[in-house]
């Protein structure tokens, strides 16, 4: 007996197009992208926050589904660019969360393999300097090099979170990047020999 193929799953933009007469299929997009909005909110945010965050990312979304464009088929973009706007009004949770991290105990290494351990250890070592460099960065640098690293987003999905031009985008990044490097002596904490 032959199993038919499973149907392709259905992009973003039909969903929030059929959501504009069923809002109950808005509710995929929750499925979909909720624990990756999650992440990203917790890590600048801390959890006790980004729980909040998350569910206002979509209450938002839901609320402005009308003017989404259909035919963007990803609506990833959207609801970070949505979720790095509702941290920015955090911001002052979000530089004390950099603060009381910084001053925190480092975790001990993780039990695996000696190289994942070794670079365990040198990048816990290094995270009171990229708690600093990550605080002393101006928010609209901090908020392209967290969508990038931390969200995972492409230079061009960062873009349209954040309605901006790519090669906004871009400069950003190298901004932010060259900044982070400098605090950290421009060392990589992820390279043995750093």
């Amino acid at each position: 007996m032959t199993v038919p193929p499973a149907a392709p799953p259905v992009c973003d933009g039909d969903l929030i197009a059929r959501s504009r007469s069923d809002p109950e299929v808005f509710a995929v997009l929750f499925d979909r992208y909720s624990a990756m909005l999650y992440r990203y909110v917790s890590r600048r945010l801390g959890p006790e926050t980004a729980e909040d965050v998350v569910g206002e990312t979509f209450l938002v979304a839901f609320s402005r589904r009308h003017r989404y464009d259909v035919a963007r088929p990803d609506a990833r973009p959207w609801l970070f660019g949505i979720a790095t706007k509702l941290v920015a009004r955090q911001h002052r949770t979000e530089g004390a969360r950099y603060r009381a991290l910084r001053r925190s105990p480092v975790d001990g290494p993780v039990d695996g393999p000696a190289d994942r351990v070794a670079a365990g250890v040198t990048a816990s070592a290094a995270r009171p300097l990229l708690l600093e460099a990550l605080d002393g960065l101006a928010r609209r640098d901090r908020d392209v090099l967290l969508l990038v690293a931390w969200g995972d987003l492409t230079y061009e999905e960062v873009a349209s979170a954040l309605d901006i031009p790519v090669g906004t985008v871009r400069s950003r990044l190298n901004r932010a990047r060259r900044k982070v490097r400098a605090v950290l002596g421009d060392s990589n904490p992820m390279n043995e020999g750093a």
